[in-house]
């Protein structure tokens, strides 16, 4: 496992990652799981894998947010739609909109949240 701290520049094999954390207990409990990657003061990016068919509850988070399939399909729900994401789409969210995801295929997202620079 790679230490969350930065360095000038950190490499991640996604597919083994993937592959460990769909053996984990809160994957086969849960039907999702996630695995922050980095964990920076302005930055975070999550790995997450789910179940085909699963479901992230309603949420929000405070910082702005892209939300990338790196495999299988998911769908978001947001106040003003619906937005599909099969892999390969990446999609923006504003700060503070609330949304849920599921997974229509076992899926692989990577979740990038970033804060504004302090002034």
């Amino acid at each position: 496992m790679q230490d969350l701290h930065a360095v000038q520049s950190t490499a991640f094999e996604i597919v083994d990652i993937a592959r460990e954390m769909r053996a984990e207990d809160t994957y086969a409990r849960d039907g999702h799981t996630a695995r922050t990657l980095v964990r920076e003061a302005d930055l975070r990016i999550v790995l997450m894998v789910m179940k085909a068919g699963s479901m992230m509850k309603e949420h929000r988070v405070a910082e702005t947010a892209s939300v990338h399939t790196l495999a299988g399909h998911v769908r978001l729900r947001l106040p003003d739609g619906v937005a599909d994401l099969p892999s390969g789409r990446l999609l923006v969210l504003e700060r503070g909109l609330q949304h849920n995801v599921e997974a229509l295929e076992e899926s692989t997202l990577l979740l990038t949240l970033g804060w504004r620079a302090k002034s």
